[in-house]
């Protein structure tokens, strides 16, 4: 399900093929938490060249719940997008909701943040949730501490999380349908153990004991220094099979994707392109990105910049976003229009900048995966 096509130093350029369709990777997932991209539709994520998807288990099943969704067909059909779709487990609820929420052995009690109630999200749950929701890769149940916790919260939570990963485990395989042909839904297995290589270590290898498809770097961009996750982050693909997937959770700037790729990372999601999109933040090319080697060249951060569209001087800036840039919002409006549409409280300008900063970030893991091909 996962061929590994070359390599430049520890970069990868592969092949991860799902019941949806193939994934060329490096690649970068939009976040549709709630089955949706914010703003923008299914066909926008098409027509900007996204190849998958990532949902949220918990959000999902809060509304429309486990019921619904397997009575509308799944998440594919009712948001009518026919790539494939990862799902994160819900696990990342347990720090994000902490204040709602109470951990057990058994699973996690969340009060809802909707209507008050109680829910008891178990692995078991979570995994019948996922198959609900009909994901290409499902992601198991963990327990996730903030970046401040103490070595023994950490170690805690690392430990309950590989139990729960064999029950995870267990309740994938009991709910999985005879196979139809040679590519089948994957679940995803998730390193714990905050910034303690030792506990990394024992996570990585507990999981690999157990068995997944593919493996993701959990636990970090939650408040830990940068040099922190660079660390973690590169210790932890060296001790990840070669032959199978990795998958950094939540991280991030497009500088720190850069750094993760030339780590040995495949896989990525953030909020970052869609969230500051909304705020008027937006990515720019300070350089040409066809004439540019991220993975070959010396690191560096300097290859974009951010892009304020509300500030003063570009009310009269006759001249499109990003001169780079070959997305629908800088073929056709003006800093200065994109500005008023801000200052105007119109949607569309949410919905333009949301367009112009995903294409940024799809481009660029298209100008990584160009510069690890051999013919680069």
């Amino acid at each position: 399900m996962f061929q590994l096509l070359t390599t430049c130093g520890k970069a990868r350029q592969g092949r991860l093929s799902t019941p949806h369709g193939d994934v060329e990777t490096p690649m970068f997932m939009p976040i549709a938490t709630k089955g949706a991209v914010k703003t923008l539709s299914s066909e926008d994520m098409r027509a900007l060249g996204a190849q998958i998807l990532l949902s949220n288990t918990y959000h999902l099943l809060l509304r429309p719940g486990l019921a619904a969704m397997e009575r509308l067909g799944g998440l594919h059909r009712f948001m009518e997008w026919n790539g494939p779709i990862l799902t994160d487990s819900g696990g990342y609820q347990v720090f994000s909701l902490a204040r709602l929420n109470k951990t057990t052995e058994e699973g996690v009690l969340f009060q809802s943040h909707i209507d008050g109630s109680r829910i008891l999200l178990t692995p078991e749950l979570s995994m019948g949730m996922q198959r609900a929701i009909g994901s290409d890769i499902a992601m198991l149940f963990d327990d996730v501490a903030a970046g401040d916790s103490t070595r023994e919260r950490y170690e805690q939570a690392m430990d309950r999380s590989l139990r729960w990963a064999a029950r995870c485990r267990s309740a994938f395989d009991a709910g999985a349908d005879a196979p139809a042909s040679a590519v089948r839904r994957q679940l995803f297995g998730i390193v714990q153990g905050g910034v303690h290589e030792d506990l990394r270590a024992r996570s990585a290898d507990g999981l690999r004991s157990i068995g997944f498809d593919g493996y993701a770097i959990g636990g970090l961009s939650v408040g830990e220094p940068r040099e922190d996750s660079y660390r973690i982050a590169d210790f932890v693909c060296g001790r990840l099979p070669e032959d199978k997937p990795r998958y950094f959770m939540g991280g991030g700037m497009p500088e720190e994707i850069v750094h993760y790729v030339r780590s040995g990372v495949d896989l990525f999601d953030c909020v970052l392109p869609t969230r500051n999109a909304r705020h008027g933040t937006l990515f720019v090319w300070n350089l040409d990105p066809e004439a540019w080697h991220p993975v070959r060249e010396p690191e560096h951060a300097d290859f974009y910049r951010r892009l304020h569209i509300t500030n003063e001087a570009c009310a009269f800036a006759d001249e499109p976003v990003d001169s780079h840039c070959g997305c629908s919002a800088c073929r056709t409006v003006s800093r200065a229009y994109l500005r008023h549409l801000f200052q105007s409280g119109e949607l569309l300008g949410m919905r333009l900048a949301t367009i112009h900063n995903l294409h940024f970030y799809l481009r660029l893991m298209e100008c990584i995966r160009v510069d690890i091909s051999p013919s680069a």
